[in-house]
């Protein structure tokens, strides 16, 4: 909700923080020196007030680029032995079995007798003259 005047309290919170970072900048160091930290904070304020990335606020790209870095990542790598025994052991299924052969359960099965028995196909096709 905007609370002060087209801000909403987070947006006030954040510019108010940049304000006086700036502030502090200008009044403890000199103003060559205070310019290049104060530039960068007062975008950094703007940017977490009102820039948004994919319709979501500046702070959860932040939070999102920090937890990636704090937490550990594991790196696995396949190793070549793997690739030569998977295709190894491929040719010899295909060796053994090249005829693909489907499996029917029970009731398929019966199915199949019973429509045999009947004297039905299992698909008939109807010709019309």
């Amino acid at each position: 909700d905007k609370i002060f005047g087209p801000l909403t309290l987070r947006q006030f919170i954040y510019l108010a923080a940049g304000a006086s970072a700036t502030f502090i900048f200008y009044r403890f160091l000199p103003l060559f020196i205070a310019i290049f930290f104060i530039l960068p904070t007062i975008v950094f304020s703007l940017a977490l007030a009102f820039y948004k990335i994919n319709n979501k606020p500046f702070v959860f790209v932040l939070e999102a680029f920090f937890k990636y870095m704090m937490h550990p990542r594991l790196y696995i790598w396949q190793k070549v032995e793997k690739k030569v025994a998977q295709k190894k052991a491929e040719a010899v299924e295909a060796q053994r079995s090249p005829i693909f052969v489907p499996r029917l359960s029970e009731s398929k099965l019966k199915e199949l007798t019973w429509s045999l028995d009947i004297h039905e196909a299992p698909n008939p096709v109807t010709h019309d003259k």
